[in-house]
């Protein structure tokens, strides 16, 4: 049986979703938790400077405070159910990459996360986080729709 899940969260309804029944899924199988935000590198997309707004510091400050909040989520939920649980943030342009790397690093055996069901062209052109964990991972994934 599963004893350590990775949650990833987003900040979405959808991964709040997902982590509600993930924590329900650990309380029942007396598992532990690790929740993981992979914040987006900072990138300048723009020849005007006079058209940035955020500066690199600005960034990844508003980026803690929203990852702390995300995972605030995972933290409370955990805790009402009595299911020990520890969280973290990292850096990185490729998320799936991070959430795999964590698992292993971690020793998760199910990552556990929620899918937003993009289809046809948004799907095609945004691509999946989730899709992308399901086709580079050896791990066993749990999926919320």
């Amino acid at each position: 049986m599963f004893t350590h899940l990775l949650l990833p969260t987003d900040g979405s309804p959808a991964s709040e979703f997902a982590i509600q029944n993930a924590i329900e899924f650990a309380k029942q199988t007396h598992a532990r938790v690790t929740g993981v935000h992979v914040i987006p590198e900072f990138h300048v997309f723009t020849y005007q400077t006079e058209m940035l707004e955020d500066t690199r510091e600005q960034y990844a400050k508003e980026s803690k405070v929203q990852a702390a909040k995300f995972l605030a989520t995972i933290e409370r939920a955990a805790e009402e159910a009595g299911v020990a649980c520890e969280t973290l943030t990292l850096v990185g342009d490729h998320p799936y990459e991070a959430i795999i790397k964590v698992a292993e690093d971690k020793g998760c055996d199910l990552i556990a996360m929620a899918s937003h069901g993009r289809k046809g062209v948004s799907g095609l052109l945004m691509g999946s986080e989730t899709q992308k964990v399901l086709t580079h991972t050896q791990k066993a994934v749990l999926v919320f729709h």
